[in-house]
Formats: structure tokens, C-alpha cells, sequence
């Protein structure tokens, strides 16, 4: 367990609950949000997360425990990454000091850990849809509670957010959405005229006026004229923020504000709080707000890993192999210079992808399309259809959302699209929201898809490879989040792979182990030892493509082989096991099946050491799988 320093939390000590805070002066509010701040760099520091985005949001989120009363009133968080200090606050202070390990909490909202994460988080652009949904249940049911939604700017880019603001605008609903922006480019608008604007437009006294003047005027072409003027002028107003925007989808907007000035945020709220209908509230922060080094480098502090607190330093675990995304970033640049048709797309992932390293030095041949998956599914397919030879990288957990896309746009159609999903199997600390863990089972299911899990560097560079010479698509190649296996390769070498085809890594007797991925290594190891120590000698198959399956290689395995163990960092159900036991059926085989992998269950947040141990993926866990024979 993480002991903290000798840092004082005279006021953060006292916080067991919101309704702590809203005993404090405004001064005090001060002090605790610096607490806040420095309670998480110091958690951070030793048990990393996602510590840039909610050092920026610590006002805006003690602001919302002070004006409203949740758990009754619904506060609900776009993808979680800024919720820090909603979790601090509610009783889980201690807790967090285990923030995103097994015996901690989530790094996410989850509904079973607290009343007060009144929505789960994980993936984008969800706030808004979920928080219309309370406010029109409370509608419905005859309550009061009044319901929030916090959406980052970058979450704004996903199209799920813009269809909840439609549908939210256009009902009328009594919801309040708060912009977290943080968007450096985005000019502050401040003067004494647009002060005085915000302070009147939320001013009780100025919105009853305006009811009572509506009302009066009736449903008319002089009400409707009248409304015209004022919202034109208004658009004006607030040109350079984009109020027009959201006024235009139906929202009263509102801002921007400082949201990192506490007064501010509270005054706002409570001027808020008692209107009905839509209502936008625009503020405007500073990402890693309080903590200099992530201030200066914003991208590197969203999620900085482990670093000395008082240094900035940050801890490197560096062990000399290359991790899969950039040897990926370093073979899309390579692929690149050879063929003038290589482009490369990512929903808002370059940098953890590692397409950065095309950006920089092809930034013509790179579009980064925001938060948007199913677009960049689609607009790599026309870009397929167009000519082009795209690969699109998008996160395993992340590409589920476009399932319909990659079916209807790219695979229907037969384009040659390349799909990277990075993150594939079992990703650690994040936990249940981002485990790349379906995707095997789902896109087996799509007919002429190519599904390629490449056992080290190597294959991945040569799967890459592969692909450009695929006639159609979509060939999808899924790989693990982190280091590979050390194998070294020439830089302009490549192997062209056959899809559909596997290999046989070691021969054996009475056992065979068919392996996906990188667990081909940890099986090897296995069997060495077994061999080492008992004289068995099990057989070792990279399968290599989920599919195709390598038919005339599964015949070969289930007609010398007794008992068969599949393994994988995918689900059982419908993964490898799956495959190999459909092929079994079909073929009318009787041997022993057994399967290594995630189960029909969620795989909470750990190491990634620890899911694999759980899930029995690691070379201990295999050799005890063999040792029974």
C-alpha cells in the first residue's frame, strides 16, 4: 500500500461526503480544490491514471457537489477520465490511494461502486445521451432530481454526443450540459461586456421576466419574429465560442465561463440551476491545471504512467523491446514511402497508436478524424473505394462501436481496407471498459473478413504487409498493448504471408496447443519446462489467422493429437476455442478440447501481469494445463 507524504489535507481530511463541502466558505472551496489537486498527484504518482484531465476539472466538479445534492440529482461523466475528484469527495478518499488496481477502485464511474456514479464510463460521448434519459425518467416518474452532464471537448467530436444534444434539444428536456473545454486554440472570451452578459442572461430575475413576456406575447409570428432578433444578435455575441451551435440544436447557451475559478462555477450553477428546458453551459479550463509539468506537456501528462511527484520526472520501464505500437507507427512510415496509395487514419489515437510517427514526417498521407469510429471506418473504406490502400487503427475495445460500419461499408462491399486494432486482449489498469477481448469472436462472424493475430513484431510487420496485396477487405490484424517479444527483423524485409495459413513452432505426441498471438512464446516455455522435467513432449501451433482457419493444418493437429488446448486473449466463446471446436463438430472429431483465455465474465482492473494470471495466460499457468495431462 502507497503511503502519502507528509502533505497536509486540512480540509480534504474532512470530506466524507459532498455534503461536507457545502459547510465551506468560498475560501476554504479554494483551499480544498489545491488539496484535491495534490491528493491525486501524489496518488498518481505511484499508481498511475488519467491525472492531466481531472487536475483540470476540479472546480467544475467541487462546484457541482456544492450547488447540487447528489446522489438524488444525477451527475453524469463523459468517458471518466476527468471524475478524480467526484470520487475523492464521495466518500472514496482512502480508496483512491488504490485507484486502478485489483484491490482498489476504478478508474471509471461504475454504478456498483458508489450511488454517486450515477452512470458507468469508459468509451466517449455518452454523458449526454445517458443524462437525458435520467431527466426523462424523472419526468415520467414525477421527480425533481435535476440531471448534469460533463462532456470534454474531445468527447464533443463523437457523433454519439452530437445525437444526444439533437434529441435532448428537441424535447425540451430539463438538462443541463456542461463543456469542459480545454481547448488551448479556443480564445477566452472576456471584457467587462461579456461579464456583464453571462451575469444577466442567468440572472432568476431576468429569466422569470423573459417567461412571463413570452407567455404574454403567445404563440405568434410577433413572438417568433422577436425571438429571431434576439437570437440572431445573441449568435453574434458569442460568435467566437460557438453558442449559435448549440442554440441552433434547441440549448439555452450559456458562457464561456472560467472554469477553474471556483466563485465563478458556483454563482453560474446556482443561476442555473432553477431553469428548465436545455440548457449548455460553456467553460473553459486548463488541462493539468496546478501541476507545471503537466501543463507544459499536455498529450504526455493525459495519462503520464508513474513519476516523482516532486521532480516531474516521470518512470520509465523501458527494457530495451520494442512495444507493438511502434513497431506498427515504424512500418506504416515504412509501407508509406513504398507505396504512394498508403494512408493512415485514427479516430483521435496517433500518439497511442503510434501513427505519430507518420504524422511528423508524411503529415499529407495522415488524418486523425477525432473521436469518431464509425467515421473513420467509413472514410476509410471510401478512400479504399477511391483508390487509396488505408489502414485504420483504432483501439479493439473502441472499434465495437463501428460493427455496423465495418460490415455495411467496408466488408459488403468488398474493400481493401486494413483494420489495426490496437490494444487487443487484455489492457491492465483501464479494466472491463477497454479490454480488447470481443473482437476475434465478433468479426469472425463477417463473411470474407481476414482476422490475423501475429505471434511477435515480426508477423505484425509482415501481416502489414500482407495486407496491401489483399484484393478485398476488411483484414483486420489485432495485436496487444505493450512490449513484443524482442525479435529482430531487417528494416526493409518483409515476408509475405499467406492468409489462412499457420505453423507448426514444435513437434510433439498426444498434446497439441494451438496458440493466437504472443501466447505461442509463453506455450513454448511450457512445454520446454515439461519436457525439461517429466519427458513430455506436447506440439506447438501458431495459428496465426482466426480467419481463414488453416483447414489442412487443423486436420494434420486433430489426426495425431489426443487432447487439444487452445489459447488466446479473447473470449472463449466464439474466439480460437470456439473455431477450433466448430471445425472439430464439423469434421466429426471426438478428442478433448480445452480452452485458455477470458471467460464469460468481466476482467476487473489489474496488472496486465494479474488478468493474465487470472485468466490462466501466463507460462506457469499453461505448464500446469499440460502437466495433467
Amino acid at each position: 500500500m502507497y503511503i502519502m507524504s507528509n502533505t497536509a489535507y486540512t480540509l480534504l481530511e474532512k470530506v466524507n461526503s459532498p455534503a461536507d463541502i457545502k459547510k465551506f466558505s468560498m475560501d476554504q472551496l479554494r483551499t480544498l480544490c489545491g488539496e484535491i489537486r495534490q491528493y491525486m498527484i501524489e496518488c498518481c504518482a505511484v499508481n498511475p491514471g488519467h491525472l492531466g484531465p481531472s487536475l483540470g476539472a476540479v472546480e467544475l466538479i467541487v462546484g457541482l457537489h456544492y450547488v447540487y445534492d447528489a446522489p438524488e440529482d444525477k451527475i453524469v461523466f463523459d468517458v471518466g477520465h476527468q471524475a478524480y475528484a467526484h470520487k475523492i469527495i464521495t466518500g472514496r478518499r482512502e480508496a483512491f490511494r488504490l485507484n486502478r488496481t485489483r484491490e482498489g477502485i476504478s478508474g471509471f464511474p461504475k454504478r456498483s461502486e458508489s450511488e454517486y456514479d450515477a452512470f458507468g464510463a469508459g468509451h466517449s460521448s455518452t454523458s449526454v445521451s445517458a443524462a437525458l434519459g435520467f431527466a426523462e425518467a424523472a419526468k415520467m416518474l414525477g421527480q425533481s432530481h435535476k440531471s448534469i452532464a460533463l462532456i470534454g471537448d474531445g468527447s464533443l467530436t463523437g457523433g454519439l454526443a452530437f445525437e444526444g444534444l439533437n434529441n435532448a434539444g428537441a424535447s425540451k428536456a430539463d438538462i443541463l450540459v456542461i463543456l469542459n473545454d480545454n481547448n488551448i486554440s479556443i480564445d477566452r472570451n472576456v471584457g467587462a461586456v461579456h461579464n456583464y452578459l453571462l451575469r444577466m442572461t442567468t440572472d432568476p430575475r431576468y429569466n422569470k421576466a423573459k417567461k412571463k413576456i413570452w407567455d404574454r406575447l403567445g404563440d405568434n409570428w410577433f413572438r417568433k419574429t422577436i425571438q429571431k432578433i434576439v437570437t440572431t444578435t445573441k449568435s453574434h455575441l458569442v460568435s467566437d465560442n460557438g453558442g449559435h451551435l448549440f442554440q441552433a440544436m434547441g440549448f439555452r447557451y450559456f458562457g464561456p465561463i472560467d472554469g477553474n475559478d471556483i466563485a465563478q462555477v458556483i454563482d453560474t450553477l446556482n443561476r442555473l440551476k432553477e431553469m428548465g428546458g436545455p440548457i449548455l453551459l460553456h467553460t473553459l479550463t486548463k488541462k493539468g491545471k496546478g501541476y507545471a509539468p503537466a501543463e507544459a506537456n499536455q498529450t504526455v501528462w493525459h495519462a503520464p504512467g508513474a513519476f516523482d511527484p516532486e521532480t516531474g520526472e516521470r518512470i520509465k520501464s523501458d527494457n530495451g523491446v520494442s512495444r507493438y505500437q511502434d513497431v506498427f507507427g515504424q512500418t506504416l512510415l515504412k509501407l508509406a514511402k513504398l507505396d504512394s496509395k498508403v494512408v493512415g487514419i485514427t479516430p483521435a489515437m496517433a500518439s497511442g497508436c503510434g501513427m505519430n510517427t507518420l504524422a511528423k514526417q508524411m503529415p499529407e498521407r495522415f488524418y486523425d478524424v477525432g473521436i469518431e469510429e464509425e467515421h473513420a471506418v467509413t472514410f476509410a473504406a471510401g478512400l479504399a473505394a477511391g483508390g487509396m490502400k488505408p489502414f485504420c487503427n483504432i483501439y479493439s475495445s473502441f472499434s465495437q462501436r463501428a460493427y455496423d460500419q465495418i460490415i455495411h461499408d467496408v466488408a459488403l462491399q468488398g474493400l481493401p481496407v486494413t483494420l489495426c486494432l490496437d490494444r487487443a486482449g487484455l489492457v491492465g489498469e483501464d479494466g472491463a471498459t477497454h479490454h480488447g477481448c470481443y473482437d476475434m469472436a465478433v468479426y469472425r462472424t463477417i463473411p470474407g473478413a481476414v482476422i490475423a493475430v501475429p505471434k511477435d513484431e515480426v508477423e505484425l510487420r509482415d501481416m502489414m504487409y500482407s495486407s496491401l496485396h489483399a484484393k478485398t477487405g476488411p483484414y483486420i490484424i489485432r495485436y496487444p498493448r505493450g512490449y513484443g517479444e524482442g525479435t529482430p527483423w531487417q528494416e526493409d524485409e518483409f515476408n509475405l504471408l499467406e492468409a489462412g495459413k499457420g505453423e507448426r513452432l514444435m513437434e510433439g505426441k498426444t498434446t497439441a496447443v494451438i496458440c493466437a498471438g504472443p501466447y505461442c512464446y509463453r506455450a513454448m516455455e511450457a512445454a520446454a519446462r515439461l519436457k525439461e522435467e517429466k519427458g513430455w513432449n506436447p506440439s506447438i501451433y501458431n495459428i496465426r489467422y482466426i480467419k481463414p482457419l488453416d483447414e489442412n493444418l487443423l486436420t494434420e493437429i486433430f489426426e495425431s493429437h489426443e487432447n487439444i488446448i487452445t489459447v488466446e486473449d479473447g473470449t472463449i466463446i466464439g474466439g480460437l476455442y470456439g473455431a477450433v471446436t466448430e471445425f472439430a463438430a464439423k469434421a466429426g472429431y471426438r478428442r478433448s478440447i480445452q480452452g485458455l483465455g477470458i471467460p464469460d465474465i468481466y476482467i476487473s482492473q489489474a496488472t496486465q501481469a494479474q488478468q493474465r494470471e487470472e485468466c490462466s495466460l501466463t507460462a506457469e499457468r499453461i505448464y500446469k494445463v499440460l502437466s495433467k495431462g
